[in-house]
């Protein structure tokens, strides 16, 4: 029985270690981060869809926001919310650290170490997000969002898979 126990545990700290992806971070430092989550964001049209990736840092952590848009010149700007399962919040102040790939918009936000451990504890549910910029006819939106911790939009009541992402567990992989 302990053999199968020990199996076990070497099995999930294999499996977390493999599974660690590494976040650019201004094209210069790489750092440990969590594979990148999509993010149910209903109120947006154009993909509904926010892709959200955490990184460990040296200090605390790095939360990126990744989304589609039409214009390029459009940012996520502004306070980020981080809702977390058990009704707290943290408040991602905007320091301006953004990055363009082609149609995809990004915004690094810092973590410290308080909010990491909190993270690495408590499931994010939501998070609420700003895209700012000048909007014409057909350009893709502009103003608040928020993207839900859902893996599928639809699910039935007989579908018995997981639901959400387990970010606290990815982010606790962060973590030797």
């Amino acid at each position: 029985m302990i053999l199968k126990r020990l199996s076990y545990l070497f099995f999930l700290v294999a499996t977390s270690a493999l599974s660690q992806e590494l976040m650019s971070f201004q094209n210069s430092k790489t750092y440990p981060a969590t594979p990148t989550w999509d993010f149910i964001c209903e109120n947006y049209a154009l993909t509904g869809i926010a892709k959200i990736q955490i990184a460990k840092t040296e200090k605390g952590g790095l939360l990126k926001i990744t989304v589609e848009t039409s214009n390029n010149t459009f940012t996520i700007a502004g306070t980020t919310y981080l809702l977390l399962i058990d009704n707290k919040a943290i408040t991602c102040t905007d320091k301006g650290i953004r990055e363009i790939s082609g149609t995809q918009i990004s915004t690094y936000y810092s973590l410290n170490a308080i909010e990491m451990n909190q993270l690495k504890h408590t499931e994010i549910q939501s998070l609420h997000f700003n895209i700012k910029g000048k909007a014409t006819g057909f350009s893709s939106q502009i103003g608040n969002f928020t993207a839900v911790n859902k893996i599928k939009y639809f699910a039935t009541a007989y579908d018995t898979s997981k639901k959400s992402y387990d970010t606290a567990q990815q982010i606790k992989a962060l973590y030797p």
